[in-house]
């Protein structure tokens, strides 16, 4: 077996998404479509790097009911080695719930209890010498997702196992975002957030991203790159700040806009681009995504 290019660990579920092309309100009940695709955000980073010729790996939860099995064979096809997951006989599939409109994402439910239920087992292939071992740290890539719990995203700051890796870290959703405090100090870790999830992590209400980059760097983050919608975006790292617009596009969908900004990012970069280039690249993957287009 291969080595993959890139371990992504966190969610890999199934998503469910209502989208409708009218604006809703609580209570609305109007015509549209819903969808039944792979996700997560450990997943959807997964699939956006396969889709820029990347070879990821996932490191989660997946269930031996019907569910999983398809979702594990849906996944090899799109490029995603699932060989790697823990695959457990107890515990369901996870699932995530949403429902979109012309005026954005109404209300979500993420049910990823048999991932937060698998907790440190999904990182044996880390420590048994499937990918690495303790004398023999990961030191490539890895994208982390905060729908990992606290505890065990504390567990992987502090492991030796992840001494020499490359964190490249999403908080899942504004809910989840307190749990990336856990990454902070850490010398490697870089964190993609937008602006409510950066408020969330300082405490403080920002008006740009420009200055919410910035103050995750005074709060020992390593590097960071925030988003907000369509305006402008920035980058804060030790080599300084960069402020950058993205594209204006016509939004048909949200979920999984983050994931791709992210993924597309890492990409770029793992190409050779230079900084400033590969972040206005994955602007750019991120707005073709979120017009309903691939993003590739």
């Amino acid at each position: 077996m291969s080595r993959p290019d890139i371990l992504c660990i966190g969610a890999v579920l199934w998503d469910i998404i209502g989208r409708s092309s009218s604006h809703m309100k609580l209570g609305a009940d109007v015509p549209g479509r819903i969808t039944r695709l792979p996700g997560g955000v450990a997943m959807n980073i997964a699939m956006t790097l396969a889709h820029f010729g990347l070879k990821p790996a996932v490191l989660t939860a997946i269930g031996q009911d019907p569910a999983g099995d398809e979702l594990a064979e849906r996944a090899e096809e799109l490029g995603v080695s699932t060989a790697h997951a823990y695959r457990s006989a107890d515990l369901p599939t996870d699932i995530y719930m949403a429902c979109e409109g012309a005026n954005g994402l109404i209300a979500a439910i993420a049910d990823a209890h048999s991932l937060e239920a698998a907790g440190e087992k999904i990182l044996a292939p880390l420590s048994d010498g499937r990918l690495a071992t303790a004398e023999r740290p990961w030191d490539g890539p890895v994208a982390l997702d905060g729908n990992l719990t606290e505890s065990l995203l504390s567990r992987i700051a502090a492991s030796p196992l992840m001494a020499e890796a490359d964190l490249r870290v999403a908080p899942a959703s504004p809910g989840k975002a307190q749990r990336l405090m856990a990454l902070v100090g850490h010398p490697s870790a870089c964190l993609y957030v937008n602006l409510e999830e950066a408020g969330l992590l300082c405490q403080c209400d920002f008006a740009s991203a420009a200055e919410a980059a910035e103050a995750l760097r005074g709060i020992g983050v390593a590097r960071a790159l925030v988003t907000h919608g369509g305006s402008e975006a920035a980058e804060a790292s030790p080599g300084g700040l960069t402020r950058l617009r993205p594209p204006e596009v016509l939004v048909t969908r949200v979920t999984g806009a983050g994931d791709t900004f992210m993924a597309a990012h890492i990409a770029s970069e793992r190409a050779g681009m230079a900084p400033e280039a590969a972040f206005a690249r994955a602007l750019r993957a991120a707005a073709t995504y979120v017009s309903g287009e691939n993003p590739h």
